[in-house]
């Protein structure tokens, strides 16, 4: 059987490809699965999407009129597929339940640290043999405090590097995770989290519940220098209120690894196109906010188990069989 998969970075191709070797044949786009890309799989019952697919109810009634029966998203999480629709349709959909929780965690802690110490305004300089110092003054993270939104696996990940740095831990989530208590974190009310951390980390998925937890209020509980750091989903923060806080002259760092308006836009090559979003434009102008391409996740293990689960998905939907990445079983 052939099978078409979306989104496909040319590091992760060869990877993909060997892994489908000898079962099944692979057809790899590097084009995102949209409304307009969509009728590029008729024919084929299996799709692999990527995390910025956009799996729409139009999307997926042209992926079933094709012919489309099974799709295996490359990523945990799904925020982007109707899975009710899919359901209706007969689509059998899966995804990645479990990856390499370090991969985050160590990225997310990658820009704590350049925002922290100026790495990429001092990289610049340097590059223009500009060797001064001002305006590159960082802070010693022993014995300050680390706010911890979002205790599982990551967020765990994430704490114990803030643990092996000194750092008082502060832990909000719908449940205690016993390996950060026994690490030393406090339990609190998001809001007292806000207002205590220096250095705030969001690790919660996106849900109606999450949406915008980080918005106008949040960020005002905030302290005037705290850090805010994103490897997690968009729309967890609102931008809007944070690009006005900013532009106040709040916070002494801000990195992002996404964006919630960054479907069509990361991964791609925008360099030379006219600039449309305000708001995106305005973020990366200031000089104490990085902000990345969703690249979080975006290690050679990572994408491996991602892969290898991938694979073992066609094979259950295949079989018949079910697992913990089965979102929408076979009708």
């Amino acid at each position: 059987m052939e099978i078409l998969a979306f989104g496909v970075t040319a590091d992760e191709k060869p990877l993909l490809e060997g892994a489908f070797a000898g079962e099944h044949e692979l057809r790899a786009l590097d084009v995102f699965l949209s409304e307009d890309t969509a009728p590029i799989a008729a024919g084929y019952e299996i799709v692999s999407t990527s995390v910025n697919a956009d799996l729409n109810g139009r999307v997926l009634r042209t992926l079933a009129a094709g012919g489309t029966r099974m799709i295996a998203q490359r990523s945990t999480g799904f925020n982007n597929i109707d899975l009710e629709v899919a359901a209706g349709l007969g689509l059998t959909v899966g995804r990645v339940s479990y990856y390499s929780p370090y991969s985050v965690a160590e990225f997310a802690w990658t820009l704590a640290m350049a925002v922290n110490r100026r790495i990429v305004r001092a990289s610049n300089r340097t590059r223009d043999f500009d060797f001064r110092l001002n305006g590159l003054m960082g802070r010693d993270l022993r014995g300050r405090t680390a706010g911890v939104v979002g205790t599982g696996k990551i967020g765990e990940a994430f704490t114990r590097i803030a643990h092996g740095f000194g750092m008082n831990l502060l832990g909000w989530d719908i449940a205690q995770n016993p390996a950060c208590v026994e690490l030393g974190m406090k339990y609190v009310e998001k809001e007292e989290l806000f207002a205590a951390a220096d250095l705030i980390s969001l690790h919660v998925p996106l849900l109606d519940s999450t949406h915008h937890i980080v918005d106008s209020a949040a960020l005002r509980m905030m302290k005037d220098d705290a850090m805010l750091v994103n490897t997690s989903r968009g729309g967890l923060v609102d931008t809007d209120a944070l690009v006005s806080e900013l532009r106040a002259g709040r916070f002494s760092g801000v990195g992002l690894d996404v964006y919630e308006a960054e479907a069509g836009v990361f991964f791609l090559d925008k360099s030379l196109d006219t600039v449309e979003d305000d708001t995106l434009a305005r973020l990366v102008t200031f000089p104490h906010v990085v902000v990345t391409s969703h690249q979080a996740y975006y290690t050679r293990d990572a994408v491996e188990q991602i892969i290898a689960a991938t694979v073992a998905n066609v094979g259950d939907y295949l079989a018949g069989r079910r697992s913990e990445n089965t979102l929408v079983p076979r009708a």
